[in-house]
């Protein structure tokens, strides 16, 4: 069970980074004059005034992260993110081999994680890249809509593993956790089918917006609650 202790810490930082990240390219964003006159001066599509986008929408996460100097921080923050979504779809796919003496089989969320992961470096590589072709916002549509759907059905096929076998490994987790994550990605499953429609219309902005923001704190909090699932191992 040696990989334990890696998943917790793996998980940790795959919560706070790009928590830390997204909320540094925000602060940016209203607090742009405090950079005016500097070599990190901000880009005017960039700027905006004082907003909590969580709960009035005031703002995209693709404007405050795409114009620099934001992007500086947001394109290898959320590419380190990546590389660590993968080690930690890795290592969950050997803890749960491990833990069914199932050597070489690969579980299904594996490859789900993995995708998730190749679409999150891919959205954030083209970010802020634009061209005037339909065929190329679709594009981009698709690897932002890709990376959602593949992280929340790796993280429900994750969370349905550990319930199958959560009776072999209730000395090493917290129960009330494994609830707590089953709760999570039924929430977050419920609010991307309800939202569809309102997604794919023309209007709501303000909703759609505090919508993403929310939906990113909620997808990162799966990572929090794995840290605090797993029982430290005693060394």
């Amino acid at each position: 069970m040696g990989q334990i202790n890696q998943i917790r810490n793996i998980s940790f930082w795959i919560f706070l980074l790009p928590i830390i990240v997204l909320n540094l390219c925000l602060f940016i964003s209203i607090n742009h004059h405090l950079l005016e006159d500097t070599i990190f001066t901000v880009n005017q599509i960039g700027r905006t005034g004082f907003t909590i986008p969580y709960i009035d929408g005031g703002v995209s996460i693709s404007r405050t992260a795409r114009t620099y100097p934001a992007y500086l921080l947001f394109k290898p923050g959320m590419i380190i993110t990546a590389i660590l979504l993968i080690k930690y779809w890795i290592e969950s796919n050997h803890l749960i081999q491990t833990i069914n003496n199932e050597t070489g089989k690969k579980k299904l969320f594996l490859t789900f994680g993995i995708l998730s992961a190749i679409f999150l470096i891919l959205h954030s590589i083209f970010l802020g890249i634009s061209f005037d072709n339909d065929l190329y916002k679709l594009f981009r549509r698709v690897v932002l809509l890709g990376f959602i759907i593949f992280e929340i059905v790796a993280q429900s096929l994750l969370v349905v593993t550990l319930f199958k076998i959560k009776n072999k490994i209730i000395d090493i987790i917290n129960k009330k956790i494994l609830i707590l994550k089953i709760i999570l990605v039924t929430v977050l499953a419920i609010t991307a089918l309800a939202s569809l429609p309102i997604l794919t219309s023309s209007g709501h902005v303000h909703f759609k917006h505090a919508l993403e923001w929310d939906y990113f704190i909620g997808v990162s909090l799966f990572y929090l609650l794995t840290f605090l699932f797993w029982k430290k191992e005693r060394s």
